[in-house]
């Protein structure tokens, strides 16, 4: 079944593709995208099969994401960041799976996890005031998930802090109109969320340490393989695998307008052996990301599957090498970037677009480079890592 939501993917995808640059209008999904991914089914690949999920292999759920940022990249980027919500809900509390796809299979689930409110104990649960930035696709969104520091009951965190992540309705939290003007992924609607003075009950959270260290599903009785795999693996994939399918919806680009392209020279590019080097040479780098970061993810279920401990090297090792196939997808392509011509910054080409979606890709903190390769050498050496360094190895 997860199969078919791929090729139903690469069936809408000439439509997904005519609709991206409304989207980067919009400044996020037009209904139209929403309703494309909706009928796919590829927002319920990680979703628990009781709640009308698929309960895929993460190797499944990367592979589909890829297929439909290769399309549009904002329509990617929010498939791989919302798509991955389920995971963690279907983890929780089964209270949850039901409040949110009781009604609706359907129903989306937003973020970020950044630690930006302040949750106050009270009887009951917590009562959560904050306002947080990048919360993609929120607009298609009916729930979002936050992070939050428990409070001291001043307004201030305890300290040490405690963080927790807590899921809440759309009722109780504002999307705020005109807070994402950027020039990438500007059709992800990643806007800012403000709650104020909410009441989250208690089984609406989770401590962040317990699903970093793949404890909460088996607090909650739940045995599925896909549910013990680590945060830190699952929650960077489908942000990297949505980088790596733009690149490779630009390599498609760049081949299709070179077939035929003449350079001022009077020369076809077809006939051009730096050109044609540097397409080669991207093809494969782009193909290597892929892979390595279908590898790293399905080496841990295969780990976690036989029933072997996943140490914090095996983690970190795959965080390297997710980092590592971002940043080289996107390398390979500023290389053909730089050789497809003064067309390629009109707007009327979606090369560019392509090319602007995947370096904001870059910026997000999964893809910072120097603290998982920092966090991966101490690993292989055997060596304890410093706590804010385990926090997302």
């Amino acid at each position: 079944m997860a199969h078919d939501v791929v090729h139903r993917v690469e069936e809408f995808g000439p439509r997904l593709a005519a609709l991206a640059k409304e989207n980067e209008r919009l400044g996020k999904l037009s209904d139209e995208t929403a309703d494309l991914l909706r009928s796919s089914g590829v927002m319920r690949l990680l979703q628990p099969t009781k709640f009308g999920g698929y309960a895929a292999h993460p190797r499944d759920f990367a592979e589909a994401v890829m297929e439909v940022a290769r399309h549009d990249g904002a329509a990617g980027w929010v498939t791989g960041v919302v798509g991955v919500h389920p995971w963690e809900a279907g983890q929780m509390d089964p209270r949850i799976g039901q409040e949110i796809w009781g009604e609706n299979p359907d129903t989306w689930i937003a973020s970020p996890y950044m630690p930006n409110g302040i949750a106050e104990p009270t009887a009951g649960g917590y009562v959560l005031n904050g306002r947080w930035p990048f919360s993609s696709g929120a607009d298609h969104c009916q729930w979002d998930f936050l992070g939050a520091m428990v409070g001291d009951g001043t307004g201030k965190p305890v300290m040490p802090p405690s963080v927790k992540h807590v899921i809440l309705p759309r009722s109780d939290y504002e999307i705020i109109e005109d807070s994402w003007d950027v020039i990438g992924l500007s059709g992800t609607g990643s806007k800012d969320v403000v709650v104020t003075g909410a009441f989250i009950p208690e089984h609406r959270t989770i401590d962040q340490s317990d699903i970093q260290e793949g404890l909460v599903a088996e607090r909650n009785g739940v045995t599925d393989t896909l549910y013990k795999l680590p945060f830190a693996a699952m929650f960077p994939l489908g942000i990297t695998a949505a980088v790596i399918g733009i690149c490779e919806g630009a390599l498609a680009a760049h081949v299709s307008q070179q077939r035929d392209r003449v350079a001022v020279t009077g020369v076809q590019v077809r006939d051009d052996p730096y050109v044609l080097y540097a397409t080669g040479e991207a093809s494969a780098e782009i193909e290597a990301s892929r892979i390595q970061l279908i590898d790293g993810i399905s080496r841990l279920y295969d780990l976690i599957d036989a029933g072997r401990p996943v140490t914090i090297e095996d983690r970190s090792n795959v965080r390297r090498n997710q980092v590592r196939c971002a940043w080289r997808a996107v390398s390979a392509l500023d290389e053909i970037f730089a050789r497809s011509g003064g067309n390629v910054t009109r707007r009327s080409n979606p090369l560019q677009r392509y090319w602007r979606d995947a370096h904001a890709g870059l910026q997000h903190m999964i893809h910072v480079p120097g603290v998982a390769y920092h966090a991966n050498a101490l690993a292989q050496m055997g060596l304890e890592l410093p706590p804010p360094m385990r926090i997302l190895i």
